[in-house]
Order: structure tokens, then sequence, then C-alpha cells
């Protein structure tokens, strides 16, 4: 199986937890693979592409370990992406080395609005060295935190997608219009990069994925809702 680098940061997280994580619906059985339900697994049609374009999540503690989590799924797909946890004061070293490898063109995905006027704001990678996309993974609050108290970061020009079409993620709520899951951004990323093959296959893993859990979500509570029928 293709390696993951969001799955091993969760391995990670678990391994430091002091408690048990108990995400919605922990008590189904679900693939530690692609944590879905067993009945939904789909690890079965995982087909890995390839891409100039590298993704770099940084992510806000425990979103590695939610089930409805995509970022998790940009590295199913291109199996380069990495992954690490945020940290305010200490960012992994390894985190650094990347963000500053002259090999590519880094730049933080974030809405415009929220970039000072000092800031570089871009519309769309610049021609030459593949474009490195740090994408700020977790609830809306966590990554506008990530995006203020990251000083590593400021450097780095911010590009803003334009999402046009309506979000069809619904496996949390958005707190806004124009909010996107991570998974989503990231194809409107590669569609911008030249990267059509990688953004079509990626487009293709998330509908099987959201297919597959919102009907893990739906026979998760028809079974829940079954047994208080029958305890009445």
């Amino acid at each position: 199986m293709t390696p993951n680098a969001v799955l091993q940061l969760r391995a990670e997280r678990l391994a430091r937890a002091t408690r048990p994580f108990l995400a919605r619906g922990n008590r189904v059985r679900r693939c530690q693979r692609c944590l879905l339900p067993l009945k939904q697994c789909l690890c079965e049609t995982l087909q890995p592409s390839t891409a100039t374009s590298r993704f770099c999540l940084v992510m806000f503690d425990t979103e590695p370990m939610k089930p409805s989590n995509t970022g998790r799924l940009i590295a199913d797909i291109l199996p380069n992406t990495a992954a690490f946890q945020w940290s305010r004061t200490e960012p992994p070293a390894a985190l650094l080395e990347l963000v500053r490898d002259p090999a590519y063109q880094p730049m933080v995905v974030f809405p415009a609005s929220y970039a000072g006027t000092e800031r570089e704001v871009i519309a769309a990678p610049k021609t030459g060295k593949p474009p490195l996309f740090i994408m700020l993974d977790g609830t809306w609050t966590e990554a506008r935190k990530m995006f203020r108290k990251s000083p590593w970061l400021d450097n780095f020009p911010v590009i803003s997608v334009d999402l046009s079409r309506v979000s069809d993620y619904g496996l949390r709520e958005a707190h806004a219009d124009g909010q996107y899951c991570t998974a989503e951004v990231a194809m409107a990323l590669l569609d911008l990069a030249g990267d059509t093959d990688a953004a079509h296959a990626l487009g293709e893993h998330f509908t099987r994925f959201r297919t597959s859990y919102l009907a893990g979500k739906t026979q998760h509570k028809g079974s829940i809702t079954a047994q208080r029928e029958e305890s009445v």
C-alpha cells in the first residue's frame, strides 16, 4: 500500500496520546488505512498519481486523527505529500528544511483577505520551480490561528484560490460561504499549476470518499436508532 504522511502523523499522535481520542462515530469499526467504516472501505480503489506540484500539510493537533479529514486524501493520491504537526514555538526541523528547499517555490494557501498590506499575494504559481503548496489543515478557527502565529511563514507569498462552485464537502459544516475543505482547495491548486491529471484523480478519490463517508454516517445513525427502539 502506498505510504501516507498523514496516516504516519496520525500514528505518531496516537502514540503520544494520554487518553483515547473519541471522534464522532468512534464506535464504528473502521479500516485503519482509509478510516472509513469497514463496509465502505475504498482502499482497493486507490490509484496514486504524479504531479509537478508538491503539498506540505501543516496540521493542527488532533486533525490527523479525524476520519473526516481530507488532507489525507491528497497524500493518498500524491505520495510525496508531506505532513507535519503545527507548533507555534517549535516547528519541526524537517518542516523548516522542506519550505526552505531551493528546489521549490513555497507559498501559503490562505484567503487573500487575511494577508497584510505588505504581504505578497499571488493568483497562480509562477513559472520555473515546482510549487510547494503549504496548507494549514484544521478547523477554520485553527487555521486562522496557525496563519497568525507562524512567523516562519511570513516571508512566503500567499496564494488564494477562488472556488466559484458550491462545495461538495458536507462532512463537516462550513462556518461561512467560501470555506472549502482541504482536498477541494488542493484540486483547484493542481489545476492552476497545470497538474490536471492529478487534479482529476484527486477529484475522483474525493467523490468516492465523500459518498462512502456519508453512507457510513447514515448507517451508523440507523443502527443507533434501531438500538434505541429495541430498548424502549
